[in-house]
């Protein structure tokens, strides 16, 4: 019961801070897609595959704290109660999807390797695609 009201705060301030709408359902998803990519890679038996793999979702959970403040930045300067794009927030957006959609892919990437279907390089790779659209994120918000 104890954890019940620091999730609750939690909660509380990722709404006031990202809306309802669209920015929090983009913070949201590039959560999941992280919570996916750990629990794939629990599986792993090879401990220098499993290793590798852990740097890498070290390194995509690095940037959450860059993806909430983009979303919150955007709730800032252009609110969304809905799941419409505000004008001028089209590019952001769009980043910020193609981000949460790679890091799906990273997360899929990583369960062929896991099934002994796939390589790290792979994993790797399109980890890759989620820091440039990141990047591209970034770029465009300022």
């Amino acid at each position: 019961m104890m954890k019940l009201f620091p999730r609750r705060r939690r909660a509380r301030r990722l709404e006031k801070e990202l809306g309802k709408g669209l920015w929090r359902q983009a913070h949201d998803r590039y959560v999941r897609g992280l919570d996916r990519y750990h629990q794939v890679i629990e599986g792993i038996e090879d401990d220098e595959t499993y290793s590798r793999l852990v740097v890498i979702g070290d390194e995509l959970a690095d940037q959450l704290d860059t993806v909430y403040e983009l979303c919150r930045q955007a709730e800032s300067s252009h609110p969304s109660q809905d799941l419409q794009v505000p004008g001028g927030a089209t590019k952001l957006h769009s980043s910020l999807s193609r981000a949460a959609n790679h890091l799906a892919t990273t997360a899929e990437a990583a369960a062929m390797v896991r099934l002994g279907h796939g390589q790290a390089v792979a994993v790797r790779r399109r980890a890759d695609q989620v820091r440039a659209a990141l990047q591209d994120a970034q770029d465009s918000s300022v």
